[in-house]
């Protein structure tokens, strides 16, 4: 069984038009919506056994600040690559990872995350299949599972939307 947890970075700050939009920060609102995707993680007991994030400021800071929230420390891997790559990217980095790893989570952007999201997710509860495929917000993380024993099994429609976390209806 492998779970893996797609996190789009947290709302993102536009105030400053002279920074290249890989090194744009994370907003007010960023800053407070991820540690509450931590906290709910922390408090269903999900933990990741490996992060691997885009080395965007933005989805380098949402990482920290949910694993920070999770309060596990787990090894991050900061990959250029992941930055505006495409979905079948995301999705054949993840096939490349360590089968030792159960618990997997990718910090990207969209319209990757997204794309990545709704090509696994074959099913899970109607409501939130229907919310995740329709939009990806800023923040969010779709959480699957797969009845699988090596990542590089997972294909499209083989996982279960098991978890959909998004900030706005967290407290």
């Amino acid at each position: 069984m492998k779970t893996l947890y797609l996190l789009r970075h947290a709302k993102s700050s536009r105030d400053d038009p002279s920074l290249a939009d890989h090194d744009r920060p994370l907003a007010p609102r960023g800053r407070k919506a991820a540690p509450r995707v931590g906290a709910y993680m922390k408090a269903n007991g999900m933990r990741p056994d490996l992060v691997i994030a885009s080395t965007a400021l933005r989805a380098a800071d949402t990482a920290d600040l949910v694993l920070a929230a999770i309060g596990h420390d787990v090894p991050v891997e900061r990959e250029h690559g992941l930055y505006l790559c495409g979905s079948h990217v995301l999705l054949e980095r993840l096939r490349d990872a360590p089968d030792t790893v159960a618990a997997l989570m990718l910090v990207g952007h969209n319209p990757d995350l997204h794309e990545l999201a709704t090509l696994l997710a074959g099913e899970g509860p109607p409501k939130a299949l229907a919310a995740m495929r329709e939009k990806f917000p800023t923040g969010a993380c779709a959480v699957l599972a797969f009845d699988r024993a090596r990542w590089c099994e997972v294909d499209a429609g083989s996982g279960r939307l098991i978890d959909w976390i998004v900030p706005r209806g967290l407290a």
